[in-house]
């Protein structure tokens, strides 16, 4: 059986110029599209998030950490949650 991996955007959609990786989840414009086809696996989803944790470090390591948690636990990031209650 197939199970729903959530998406790793955490709403901090902005693209390193030099790395070509997104700031916010660090992965590649092409991982982004591949992570939209709604026939990519599971599989390949849960080997993508181990990839992209890989390549984090530090600050952006551990805010993506702690905003995937949330957006797990509630549907949404944290960005996107305070973004909605600012309004």
């Amino acid at each position: 059986m197939e199970f729903k991996i959530i998406s790793s955007c955490i709403s901090i959609c902005k693209t390193d110029p030099v790395t070509g990786l997104c700031y916010g989840c660090a992965r590649t414009i092409n991982e982004k599209k591949i992570w939209k086809n709604e026939s990519t696996s599971s599989e390949w989803k849960l080997k993508n998030l181990g990839e992209i944790l890989q390549r984090m470090e530090g600050w952006q390591l551990s805010t993506f950490k702690e905003s995937y948690e949330h957006k797990k636990k509630t549907g949404m990031s944290i960005l996107k949650e305070k973004l909605l209650k600012e309004k």
